[in-house]
């Protein structure tokens, strides 16, 4: 008797820890147990921790509620401007209630990938290149809109999403090229021609300066003979201004002018107050000078008796 009701004991404790291991359950702190019972969603939703199911009767799904990052393959699509191009993204979601995640979409992992890849070809049709490029917030903003429309519906909702790259093909990218180039020389030549209209201007004050005082031009120009010679690797070629030519040309017929006026009055101080020539008088008296002296010409000739 005694045996039989070890027996039973046993038995009975045996198919105890059994049932216990079969419906023992260890839910992790970032996900709730979802049960169903005989195909029946039991409207408690197991928290983390240790839970009891009923074997062979429940059936618990663990639903995992991090944040998921899911790459997005990169999708080939037509702008609005008529630019192929293709894109990939990233997603960022989490599941937020997990009986509708369980129950409402089979998988609510690859229904959000394909949401994903649908809505970033439709929103790649509805944009143009230069906001794919330069204005991506507002694409990711609408991209995160058409995706967690849907989503709350499976217990899901979208916390971010971004475009990763945008791929371009070679000939547009040649043309992209070109044209900030184009953009960059156009600005290059604006502020090298609003730099020459400044110059002009400071030059033109300066010249006029100058032309006051002709002495500064000569200044300048020896303090651009000092600038240039400190360099002793190039040969130094001294120009010789026409404004300094202008300058020794008025000096030159200052003098001259100087000269003439002196010696005209020198000559009208010397020039003797004589009377006038008498006419009859002869040639030879003229020759022989008022006093009767012959001129040296004359004194040189030889005597008439040496004449042949």
């Amino acid at each position: 008797m005694v045996e039989e009701l070890v027996t039973a004991g046993v038995a009975l404790a045996s198919v105890g820890a059994v049932y216990f291991v079969a419906a023992a359950r260890v839910v992790k702190q970032y996900e709730r147990g979802v049960v169903l019972r005989l195909g029946r969603l039991l409207s408690e939703v197991r928290g983390p921790g240790f839970t009891m199911i009923v074997p062979g009767v429940d059936r618990m799904r663990k639903v995992n509620m991090q944040i998921v990052t899911m790459p997005v393959p990169a999708q080939e699509g037509i702008t609005r401007d008529n630019v192929t191009v293709r894109v990939d993204a990233v997603v960022y979601f989490k599941v937020v209630d997990a009986a509708d995640a369980v129950v409402r979409v089979e998988d609510y992992r690859f229904a959000v990938s394909q949401m994903a890849q649908t809505s970033l070809r439709s929103i790649i049709g509805k944009s143009e290149l230069d906001d794919l490029l330069s204005n991506r917030e507002k694409l990711n903003q609408g991209l995160e809109l058409m995706m967690d429309s849907p989503a709350i519906g499976w217990g899901v909702t979208v916390d971010r999403v971004e475009i990763k790259d945008v791929s371009l093909p070679e000939t547009m990218k040649r043309s992209m090229a070109r044209q900030a180039e184009a953009t960059r020389d156009r600005r290059a030549r604006v502020i090298n021609a609003d730099a020459e209209l400044q110059a002009s201007k400071k030059l033109a004050e300066a010249a006029q300066a100058m032309s006051d005082q002709p002495a500064a031009l000569q200044l300048r120009l020896l303090q651009t003979v000092v600038a240039v010679a400190a360099e002793k690797n190039s040969t130094l070629v001294l120009p010789f201004p026409v404004e300094l030519l202008r300058f020794l040309e008025r000096s030159g017929l200052q003098a001259q002018a100087q000269t003439a006026a002196a010696e005209a009055e020198r000559g009208a101080g010397e020039r003797p107050a004589g009377p006038a020539a008498t006419p009859g008088v002869s040639r030879a008296a003229t020759e022989t000078g008022a006093e009767g002296v012959p001129p040296p010409e004359l004194e040189e000739l030889p005597e008439a008796e040496d004449l042949p």
